[in-house]
């Protein structure tokens, strides 16, 4: 074997790399387990504890903080863990005045601000609440005139009647939500390997999202929240608004003095501004000496309320003189007073002194000065007719976080639109001014959502439409950013109006009975491995351990999130990773069975099996690779495990495995691939598979047909993430068991499935989702749903009470699944042109294709056929996206191998020898392989089926009729296409 040094090196670099990728986990979840103990129960001293020792170093050896641990720890979806359930509302008041170009009619504008109010106790039909305020505030009043505006014209007419407004205005409503629906979901989409789960509440303008195991909640409401409305303003220098300052100071003083003399007010206010008042000498005499006025904060509050809570922007010259600042940032003021100064300019007196184009706008982001967080306050110039920017982010064609080149640091790169660049050029030019004088250059504010994330000073002209956006970000923060820009601009506001921490959707005790089910059914597939392989079986366990140690460690480094669908993906690389092994032992058997020696069979093995396992997971990363890119949500999760696994799968089977082998052959170990009982196991097999295709032929298209049927009469039992439903909060007297309340739910409900999770700290509140009654519109439908929960609840606990009830959406949109769709089929297209290429044959390329379909098919089938006549649940719900797609993958897998060996056998063919006896020669030569590889994947799901508990029954037995349909579809379907398809071949 060549290259041992260098496989050996990249092993240990990989080990060393895991290792230290999943030790923060154990770091996290140490310091999580000591404030446990500390706490005793008492979740408010666990948070406390937590909190105090986020900032402290908890990991000795790299002085890491328990921060730093658990931003790296490897993380759990919402099904595993949980996350943070966030309820969104789409402001329609906003989109309202929008729409009527901000009209100031009083009475509309009443009843908008009624509406509001109102829709806080009753968010249904926004719409509806803001036409009957106005009807009730003017009668006879006509709403056409306010909305026939240039933008709407198509629309809306000035004799339009009041009826079609409102009918327009829940169009445009509608509209407004679903695609804020469809924005979100692509930002937390691009925010990473999540799984989400993100619900529309039908005939309201709010949305539910979870978000599995958020540790960074800020940087999460900043994602959702942020509209994403990018404009670009010409600045004022700080120079040019002083005076204005000046002048606000001295009037809010004037008004806050207790005179009845109003007239002495405003002369002191003007003898203020003439005599030595300049904001200017201010900042002089203060920092020259500390009177006694200044010494006392309440008296200088009192004679400068502005200057009192916003510092101007000056510095102190060579020549010891206070001096402007040069730029638009004309003071700083605390976080905590930006309110207060906010509330000073927007008094009658203020804002009638500001120019109309002058308006102030504060940073994005706080900048700390001696441990003090404050905030920047910009000049900004308004532009044209409307008073408005130069640029919106209408322009914007794509948006990248990057490296700056020249500050340093991270920024958002952005490219325009061929009108945008040009005139961002025009706006640069005329910045710029003289580019060989820098007192002429100005500064552009690029502002997002009312904020000045930057205000670089321009010295050139910008062409080709290329620009960026800098400041003090994190590449964590240049990513949302760029996120945010390209998902597009929200129609309307987006505001969280409530959110919770959650506990995991399938209750603890499924966790730990679906992941010690997984433990057993591994212990069990190694004990088989060991017992069919004799000594060679151990090095394949050694090889499987290392597989999953560095698939944990890679997901680890990425940041993916492990969820069902996940474990999915792992149970499918366990198979992998044990074909692989089994593949090149049977192909060892086969070199020791013509009389060569040890070393040279094993030599001669791995050589021989290459082939196959390159070509079979191969096809197998294409397939997830093109999962990952056009997929979403769920098909995500599983695409990252299935690629990031297959790649630790062939690194383990083709070269640890190796190594193992050359070390025990240095060694002298007596290696044996073989125990005396599995030593013949289908050696002399010889089933007439291609004689009999037309049997399997007939067996399948009865099959599919009779699902086909169902299909279409019976239809499937769909879970609460397809159907939506009713969503309750209940608040008992004290502790529940998740597992009781779930019982319960199931005996109560009969055919309606439910969702149970907890609150994460709270055990006396839970939140059930249930599809019961769903389908029926009666008007006492709610009420009978919410009688039978009580009832339901009332054999938990009879002291509780219902806290919060909506009706939510699925949480499986039809975008999603017309994806999962597109995205399967495209797959399959894409391997069979890969097959194409690989094996020169376009009916290779038909058989696999057909025989992917198939599996899939008779999957469906077996579920709308059986669904209500087994003792488990036959959900279609999002675990069994999951499970379609790991069929799949594994269909695709053992057919390539399939034909492989057909290749061949048939390459190696003389010209008397009957293609049909050679095709099935080759698959009987490579059932030992084919039925193996099954055996280990069906003992974890048989394990996993029996002791992994009700909630994920269906789910595993999804994944277990579908390995047994794709090792009957690799040797019955896909074999017998290629014979029936080569007619001319077989001639």
């Amino acid at each position: 074997m060549q290259g041992k040094g260098v496989i050996k090196f990249f092993a240990i670099l990989l080990a060393i790399v895991c290792l230290y990728q999943l030790s923060f986990t154990w770091v996290a979840r140490k310091v999580e387990a000591d404030a446990r103990d500390y706490a005793k129960g008492n979740a408010e001293k666990e948070r406390a504890y937590l909190d105090s020792i986020s900032n402290q170093p908890v990991y000795p050896v790299f002085k890491h903080t328990y921060q730093y641990c658990k931003e790296r720890e490897l993380a759990l979806g919402l099904d595993l863990k949980g996350g943070m359930n966030v309820t969104m509302q789409i402001s329609l008041g906003e989109l309202i005045k929008t729409l009527s170009d901000n009209n100031t009619d009083p009475a509309f504008n009443q009843a908008l601000s009624r509406a509001e109010i109102d829709s806080h106790t009753n968010p249904e039909n926004y719409i509806t609440l803001f036409m009957n305020e106005y009807k009730k505030i003017a009668p006879d009043g006509k709403l056409a005139p306010i909305f026939a505006t240039k933008e709407n014209q198509e629309h809306i007419k000035f004799n339009s009647s009041n009826s079609e407004v409102e009918a327009f205005l829940k169009d445009q409503a509608n509209a407004a939500v679903t695609q804020s629906y469809n924005i979100l979901s692509t930002r937390i989409d691009k925010f990473g390997v999540t799984s989400p789960n993100i619900q529309l509440q039908p005939g309201t303008n709010r949305i539910l999202i979870e978000l599995p195991g958020v540790t960074e909640k800020e940087r999460v409401r900043k994602l959702l929240q942020g509209s994403a409305k990018l404009e670009f303003y010409e600045t004022a220098e700080n120079t040019e608004v002083a005076g204005l300052l000046n002048n606000i100071n001295g009037i809010i003083a004037a008004k806050n003095k207790t005179t009845k003399d109003t007239t002495k007010a405003t002369a002191a206010t003007a003898d203020t501004a003439k005599a030595g008042g300049s904001l200017l000498s201010k900042v002089k005499k203060s920092s020259a000496k500390d009177t006694s006025a200044l010494a006392n904060k309440a008296q200088f509050a009192s004679q400068n309320p502005l200057f009192s809570l916003l510092a101007p922007a000056v510095y102190r010259a060579g020549n010891d003189q206070i001096q402007y600042l040069p730029g638009p940032v004309v003071g700083y003021a605390e976080t905590k007073d930006t309110a207060k100064v906010n509330n000073l300019f927007r008094t009658p007196e203020v804002k009638a002194i500001i120019p109309q184009n002058i308006k102030f706008m504060w940073g994005a982001k706080p900048r700390e000065m001696n441990k003090i967080s404050s905030f920047e306050l910009y000049a900004i110039k308004l532009s044209g007719a409307n008073n408005g920017p130069v640029l919106t982010g209408d322009v914007i064609t794509d948006a990248n976080s990057d490296v700056s080149q020249q500050q340093g640091g991270y920024e958002v790169t952005m490219d325009m639109s061929s009108e945008g660049a040009e005139k961002w050029r025009e706006i640069t030019a005329a910045a710029a001014g003289n580019p060989k004088d820098e007192n002429d250059n100005r500064c552009i504010a690029i502002v997002l959502d009312e904020n000045v994330v930057s205000a670089p000073r321009v010295s050139n002209e910008i062409s080709g439409g290329r620009s960026s956006i800098t400041g003090n970000f994190k590449q964590e923060e240049t990513k949302d950013l760029a996120n945010i820009l390209k998902a597009g601009r929200l129609p309307a506001p987006a505001r969280i109006v409530a959110e919770d921490v959650v506990g995991p959707s399938l209750g603890q005790e499924a966790i730990n009975n679906g992941l010690a089910s997984c433990v057993i059914g591994l212990i069990v597939v190694l004990v088989f491995m060991v017992a069919y392989y004799n000594r060679a079986g151990t090095v394949a366990v050694v090889a499987v351990f290392i597989n999953v140690f560095f698939l944990m460690g890679v997901l680890t480094n990425l940041g993916a999130v492990l969820t069902l669908p996940g474990v999915a993906g792992i149970v499918l690389i366990l198979g992998t990773c044990v074909d692989a092994n089994v593949l090149i032992y049977e192909r060892v058997r086969e070199e020791m069975a013509l009389g060569k020696s040890i070393r040279i069979s094993i030599a001669d093995g791995y050589k021989h099996a290459l082939s196959s396992i390159l070509d079979a997971n191969i096809s197998t990363f294409i397939t997830g690779l093109i999962l990952f890119v056009f997929g979403t949500g769920p098909v995500q999760g599983f695409a990252t495990t299935l690629m990031i696994g297959i790649i630790t799968s062939l690194f383990c089977s083709l070269l640890i495995s190796r190594l193992i082998f050359e070390w025990m052959l240095e060694k002298g170990w007596d290696i044996k691939f073989s125990n005396p009982w599995s030593a013949h196991t289908f050696k002399n097999a010889n089933f007439a598979f291609v004689r009999n295709r037309f049997r399997f032929y007939a067996f399948s298209g009865i099959f599919i047909l009779a699902g086909i049927i169902s299909m279409f009469t019976r239809g499937f039992s769909y879970g609460v993430d397809f159907r939506g439903g009713r969503n309750y909060v209940i608040e008992f007297s004290k502790d529940v068991n998740i597992e009781d309340v779930r019982k319960n739910l199931d005996e109560t409900f009969g055919d309606g499935k439910a969702i149970v999770k907890t609150f994460v700290n709270d055990n006396q509140k839970v939140s059930i989702t249930t599809d019961y009654l769903i389908t029926d519109n009666s008007t006492n439908a709610d009420n009978k749903v919410e009688s039978t929960l009580r009832q339901s609840m009332s054999k938990i606990n009879p002291k509780f009470q219902i806290v919060s009830q909506q009706k939510v959406g699925p949480t499986i949109a039809n975008s999603l699944k017309t994806s999962a769709i597109w995205t399967v089929l495209f797959a399959i297209a894409v391997i069979s042109i890969y097959i194409l290429i690989r094996f020169r044959k376009w009916q290779f390329s038909l058989g696999a294709a057909i025989a992917t379909a198939h599996d899939a098919l008779l999957v469906l089938s077996f579920f709308s056929l059986f669904h209500g006549l087994l003792p488990f649940s036959l959900d279609i719900d999002q675990n069994f996206i999951a499970a379609i797609l790991t069929v799949i993958g594994y269909s695709i897998n053992d057919t390539v191998v399939v034909f492989d060996r057909i290749r061949e056998f048939l390459s190696h063919r003389s010209g008397t020898d009957d293609t049909k006896q050679v095709i099935n020669k080759a698959i009987n030569s490579t059932l030992s392989r084919t039925i193996i590889t099954a055996l280990t994947v069906v003992f974890v799901l048989v394990v996993l089926f029996i002791f992994g508990g009700d909630v994920i029954r269906g789910f595993s037995f999804a994944l277990l009729i579908g390995v047994c349909f794709g090792t009957y579809s690799s040797i019955c379907v896909a074999t017998p296409v290629i014979v029936d398809f080569d007619k001319k071949e077989l001639k």
